[in-house]
């Protein structure tokens, strides 16, 4: 029986994986099976992934014949698990000798339905440990009550699907896939679903999981037409946490973190080719005048001043052809 089934999707990460894949040897056990989901690299990272799948116990190789992005490798993965339990890792990133096993008995020991870790943040030769924003450690809690306050950083807003794991009926009960497409953003709308349709999680302190930052290649640190799939990540937080039986309670929360991303968006518009920041700007207006105007304008007072200003100057902003054109691009909808 298999224990454990890890997804690790790869695409063009040849400089990295090694690590990656070390880790993963330094993780084996005889009851893990670790998916690599190769998303049609063009670089050296396939031979790698093929030496791996002949050389690192429990190793299994799936390929893409196209790429189709880091949501759709990870439900690759997934369909293909047969874990109890399961859990994720990036391509670029690695792990600390015999993490899962820790993992697995706190997973064991808590029988709950899914676990919340640390990690650690590496950018160059800087480590900094970024805590899971749940206070009770080691203790069975509610997911839904995680979700809250509005004006505090809760679990929703540490969306990383590789810091923790997952027990197998998630994946029976349809709560582990992501949104199809999605190109950045893939883990907002996963995590909101998450804790509010899972029974029982835990937050735990066991360490090592290392998040490599500043990678080149990395969506966060592009700016083209990609990043704008937050809009229709976030655009389906809301659409469903409408639909939820606390919509009331809940809707503060998603729109002050939607507004939030915007804000930070726009605040580096820089970065962005020109047409693509044309978008970013008429597609946020767009955004802004779809959420339920009450419940942003609660939003937007709570907001410090500076922010405030921004999106309340943007939602002012008329549509134009940007929005169309954005809408057409990233499939979503640009109405007001």
């Amino acid at each position: 029986m298999v224990k454990l089934s890890v997804v690790v999707p790869f695409f063009n990460v040849q400089t990295y994986a090694l690590d990656t894949l070390r880790s993963l040897r330094a993780n084996a056990r005889e009851d893990f099976e670790f998916l690599l989901v190769d998303d049609c690299s063009t670089d050296g990272t396939t031979e790698l992934l093929e030496r791996a799948g002949r050389e690192i116990p429990g190793a299994v190789l799936i390929r893409h014949e196209r790429n189709e992005g880091l949501a759709t490798a990870r439900n690759t993965g997934l369909d293909a698990a047969r874990g109890e339990y399961l859990a994720f890792l990036d391509g670029d990133d690695w792990l600390a000798p015999g993490f899962y096993d820790r993992l697995v008995a706190d997973m064991d020991g808590l029988g709950c339905d899914f676990l919340r870790t640390d990690h650690v943040r590496a950018a160059g030769r800087t480590r900094s440990v970024r805590r899971s924003p749940v206070g009770r450690r080691t203790e069975v809690l509610r997911p839904r009550d995680a979700i809250l306050p509005a004006d505090r950083t809760t679990s929703v807003d540490y969306p990383y699907a590789w810091a923790g794991m997952y027990h197998r009926r998630l994946l029976e009960r349809g709560l582990l896939h992501f949104t199809p497409g999605l190109r950045t953003a893939e883990d907002r709308p996963w995590i909101w679903k998450l804790h509010r349709e899972a029974d029982s999680f835990a937050a735990v302190s066991t360490l090592g999981i290392f998040y490599r930052r500043g990678v080149s290649t990395s969506l966060t640190q592009i700016g083209d037409i990609r990043q704008l799939d937050f809009i229709r990540a976030f655009d389906q937080v809301i659409d469903e946490t409408t639909n939820d039986r606390d919509a009331d309670r809940l809707l503060p929360k998603a729109v002050r973190t939607y507004c939030a991303l915007i804000s930070h968006h726009i605040s580096s518009v820089e970065r962005f080719e020109p047409a693509v920041a044309k978008q970013l700007r008429a597609m946020s207006a767009a955004a802004l005048r779809r959420m339920p105007q009450d419940v942003l304008g609660e939003a937007l007072t709570s907001m410090d001043e500076r922010r405030a200003a921004v999106l309340r100057k943007l939602r002012r902003r008329r549509a134009g052809a940007g929005a169309n054109s954005a809408a057409r691009s990233t499939g979503v909808e640009a109405a007001a």
